[in-house]
């Protein structure tokens, strides 16, 4: 098959041992983003599969109805960014493989990382030492122990992080959906009377939620105004959790400390003097969370197979199944 890689901008998918499943097929690896929807179709003629990488492209219903001689679509996970139905109305099968086997750990380690950088204000730290100023770099650093971790929201990701706050001797409290918030007390985490007391009483807040239409803005510029001066917030999730202009705004009233972000409202994000980058009290990484050989060897190794499957007249992880029919292999 004629199979289309999207948006391996570092273009290191070639390089893990799982590219081997595509062996036999005619592969192209896009290592840019298109500009448009039209650009994207226009690249794509030609294509008998495509390959999304996780929500860095959009399928919407005008993407869908170009994509001319396009078979089969497929990814990894959640897939709130593919219109579904406008690519069973164009007769593209969508593959997705659902992921149940646990947690990423490449995300939780960095959400961890960026909670001590930030604690320690390690970028800072950096950039004295290689300035010449030796311990220059005013303010001081505080240590873990001792510190209250807040996390908003209680899935796998956010436990492997509670294991490593208390690990390092931080109280770990959680504000999420009720049946959550029990689950974290059974779990012996601490669960505060209200979501202003959460705010307010966390030295560290870290978010960790999948952005649902209904979740989409609910951290609100009110929570993070309640936040201490010396607060941190953490976002390895979704930038869209926050409401539009909301940390911004905190920062700059001095609500917030600092914020470590992964995450950001548009990427990616090219513009060095993009308020958040380039904000003296953001730590920011590229998007990363995910991003390690053995997290991507997974993840696109299970995204092949279902290139495989579909070669083989055996389709997998079908969500619209009722477009397939096996003359379509």
């Amino acid at each position: 098959m004629k199979v289309h890689i999207l948006d391996d901008w570092y273009d290191n998918l070639r390089c893990l041992p799982s590219f081997s499943l595509l062996d036999g097929h005619e592969v192209t690896v896009w290592t840019d983003r298109a500009p448009d929807a039209a650009a994207q179709a226009a690249r794509l003629q030609g294509a008998e599969a495509v390959v999304l990488f996780r929500d860095r492209t959009t399928i919407n219903a005008e993407l869908a109805e170009a994509l001319d001689g396009v078979k089969l679509i497929t990814m990894r996970g959640q897939h709130g960014h593919v219109d579904t139905d406008a690519l069973s109305r164009a007769g593209i099968l969508f593959c997705s493989k659902m992921s149940k086997d646990g947690p990423s750990t490449s995300t939780a380690e960095l959400t961890f990382g960026l909670i001590i950088a930030a604690l320690r204000h390690l970028p800072g730290q950096i950039a004295s030492a290689r300035g010449g100023a030796w311990q220059g770099h005013a303010p001081l650093g505080r240590n873990v122990a001792g510190k209250r971790l807040g996390l908003y929201g209680y899935g796998g990701i956010a436990k492997v992080v509670a294991g490593y706050a208390r690990a390092f001797g931080m109280d770990v409290q959680v504000w999420a959906s009720e049946a959550s918030r029990a689950r974290a007390a059974v779990d012996g985490l601490i669960v505060p009377e209200d979501r202003e007391a959460f705010f307010a009483s966390s030295d560290v807040v870290s978010i960790h939620k999948r952005l649902l239409l209904e979740t989409r803005g609910e951290v609100t510029e009110a929570d993070l105004m309640v936040m201490r001066p010396d607060s941190v917030l953490v976002n390895t999730s979704r930038a869209g959790l926050i409401a539009p202009g909301a940390l911004l705004a905190a920062l700059e009233a001095g609500r917030i400390g600092q914020a470590a972000l992964d995450v950001f409202p548009a990427e990616p994000v090219t513009d060095p003097a993009d308020p958040l980058l380039s904000h003296p009290r953001v730590i920011p990484t590229p998007h990363v969370g995910f991003v390690t050989s053995e997290e991507l060897d997974k993840q696109f190794g299970e995204i092949f197979e279902l290139i495989n499957a579909y070669a083989e007249g055996a389709p997998i992880e079908m969500i619209n199944p009722g477009v397939w029919s096996p003359s379509q292999s």
